[in-house]
């Protein structure tokens, strides 16, 4: 796979001042200064991640972190002047895997990337590939949730997340573990973003009781995936 970098700014200086950093490390840089553009060179390049701003022309970066979502899971570190919580969230909830705002220096984005990028090694020589709790099928190689036979549309870091509950029913996981076991050790993110994944698994899987098994909050430990019949 092509080492490709996108950066989607509309500010040429950020892009100048990236791009040598990003090339230190051995880094094709492809660069967007718009929504659109950076969308087509998307499909075009296929990069390993994307540095993407939240303010741009055209279509803002939060919809073209959407519309990434909707067909892939290459990592997203959205940049932006913007420090407040809400937009965090917004990012976050937009299926980002990271948040950093301006002004940064480059050594820290760099830094960012390969944190990013060593976190999303695929799970390899997994003895239990799928989890089930009818109607709910986890197969973690293929990266998919089903329920009711129906894909639901969860994004990798939320797979994950979810596989991690699932994997050991009953038992409380802290959100700290989670952090570190999902998200690395080196995060440099909002540890909240634990919570507002959880808070969209709980969304897009419909979780109102009707099963034989939830996701719990255990307030000032963590999250437990409860299981009725276990």
């Amino acid at each position: 796979m092509d080492r490709n970098i996108l950066i989607a700014d509309d500010n040429f200086e950020i892009i100048k001042i990236l791009k040598p950093y990003i090339e230190k490390e051995n880094f094709n840089v492809i660069f967007a200064f718009d929504g659109e553009e950076a969308l087509l060179k998307f499909d075009h390049y296929n990069p390993q991640l994307v540095l993407l701003d939240i303010m741009m022309p055209l279509i803002d970066g939060i919809e073209v972190c959407n519309r990434i979502r909707e067909k892939s899971n290459t990592p997203i570190i959205m940049i932006t002047a913007k420090s407040e919580d809400a937009d965090k969230i917004l990012g976050l909830n937009s299926g980002a895997d990271d948040y950093i705002i301006k002004p940064f220096s480059p050594g820290e984005v760099v830094a960012r990337i390969k944190a990013v990028l060593r976190r999303i090694t695929p799970v390899e020589n997994s003895t239990l590939s799928v989890v089930k709790y009818p109607p709910m099928e986890i197969d973690i190689n293929n990266y998919s949730v089903k329920i009711h036979g129906e894909n639901i549309n969860l994004t990798k870091k939320e797979i994950e997340v979810l596989w991690m509950l699932t994997s050991s029913p009953n038992k409380v996981i802290k959100r700290d573990d989670l952090l570190d076991n999902i998200w690395g050790i080196d995060y440099f993110g909002d540890p909240r973003t634990v919570d507002t994944h959880i808070k969209r698994i709980r969304a897009k899987l419909a979780l109102n009781g009707q099963y034989s098994w939830d996701i719990k909050t255990i307030w000032g430990m963590g999250y437990k995936f409860e299981v009725k019949d276990v």
